[in-house]
């Protein structure tokens, strides 16, 4: 490219986001954003046309869980990145990469009645970790590095770029723009050893441990150690909703048909990238056991502890690393430290589950209208 070359602001920015890595943009265009439909898919983006903001924006969040790495939603002003909003909230609430980008109106025109003028920088400030417009095209590239930096460091979640209506046409020097590398990938930290100790120890104590496979592992890609931790020492373990499938539900140490259960009686519960939410009914009683401790290991430090205080040993990092830390710890235990197979604990989970079994199967079995969902899910599972 000449060093003289001039570049309008739409064809920077989709250049700057193709030199991240961006791959999909979903979205609706319209005025500002027009042209930088056209320069997405000139840019080699994959661009993805919705009827809908909210949509774009489920649909954009939805590849960033996928991947790991985030999509662009690509939205007008004003209502526009209003209907975004919604998937916004989502995709930070659930911790996935998202870059929402959003036109509005002319930077001369600031609080003039511009068309479809909105406080677009401050709303989003809400739904993401990081927000702003650019003050100069030329800068275009260093915003686009510093959102997709951020939206996948530490937790990941939201990054909204504020794309003024009178910098898509407007050109600038190729000479005098600063395009960017591709950022690496987020870092992973380690737990602290000392706090590692400490879960080691509760865990190697406990005569009725259960392990709870959150949505965090299959985040961080961590089914490998997860696998690992689970097999080899012998524990007990059920998933949330969100992480399923990073062990099979017919693992032979699966324990989910037995979940109230288990969660009632365990003493200690091993949460791995597991939140202490709805979900797992904020680990309070009468679903747990008032005394019940806990260890958990997550990304984000102000999240341990969150609900139990001082009854959870935390450990933040990122999943894979700590939960590797935590097998390498227990394997310096004389003959490597398992659940006994023949526990009382294990034989009480194990006439739950065949309880449970029985009850689900008589429950399938009944013909009666209106049919009943057990039944339904019986012909479907065939």
């Amino acid at each position: 490219m000449a060093n003289d070359e001039s570049l309008d602001g739409a064809t920077i920015l989709c250049r700057s986001l193709k030199d991240q890595g961006v791959e999909f943009v979903f979205g609706i265009v319209g005025f500002p954003i027009i042209e930088v439909g056209f320069a997405a898919q000139a840019a080699g983006l994959k661009f993805i046309a919705m009827r809908n903001e909210q949509a774009a924006s489920y649909a954009a969040s939805a590849i960033g869980y996928l991947t790991g790495r985030p999509a662009v939603c690509l939205v007008v002003s004003g209502p526009g990145l209003v209907h975004a909003l919604s998937g916004m909230a989502n995709a930070m609430v659930n911790g996935w990469p998202l870059i929402v980008i959003g036109g509005s109106n002319d930077a001369d025109q600031e609080a003039m009645g511009a068309f479809q003028e909105f406080p677009q920088v401050e709303s989003t400030r809400l739904y993401s970790k990081f927000s702003a417009r650019p003050s100069k095209i030329e800068r275009i590239p260093f915003y686009v590095e510093k959102a997709v930096r951020t939206s996948i460091s530490g937790r990941p979640g939201v990054c909204y770029i504020d794309i003024a209506g009178n910098m898509v046409n407007k050109m600038a020097v190729s000479s005098e723009i600063e395009f960017i590398q591709q950022c690496r990938d987020g870092p992973k930290m380690m737990a602290d050893p000392d706090a590692v100790k400490e879960a080691v120890n509760l865990l190697t104590s406990s005569s009725r441990p259960l392990v709870v496979v959150g949505k965090g592992a299959a985040i961080g890609r961590a089914e490998n150690s997860v696998r690992e931790f689970i097999e080899t020492h012998k524990l007990p373990f059920l998933p949330t909703p969100m992480g399923k499938g990073v062990l099979p539900d017919d693992h032979p140490l699966c324990v989910a048909p037995a979940r109230s259960k288990a969660l009632l009686k365990a003493d200690v519960i091993v949460l791995l990238g597991a939140r202490l939410n709805w979900i797992l009914h904020f680990g309070l009683s009468p679903r747990f056991d008032p005394n019940t401790k806990f260890i958990q290991i997550d990304i984000c430090p102000e999240e341990l502890s969150n609900n139990v205080g001082l009854r959870c040993t935390g450990l933040a990092g990122h999943i894979d690393l700590v939960t590797s830390q935590m097998t390498k710890a227990l394997g310096k235990f004389p003959g490597v430290y398992t659940h006994p197979e023949r526990s009382p604990w294990w034989k009480e989970l194990n006439a739950k589950i065949a309880s449970n079994v029985q009850v689900s199967n008589e429950l399938a079995a009944q013909t009666d209208l209106p049919m009943n969902y057990y039944n339904v899910f019986d012909k479907v599972s065939c």
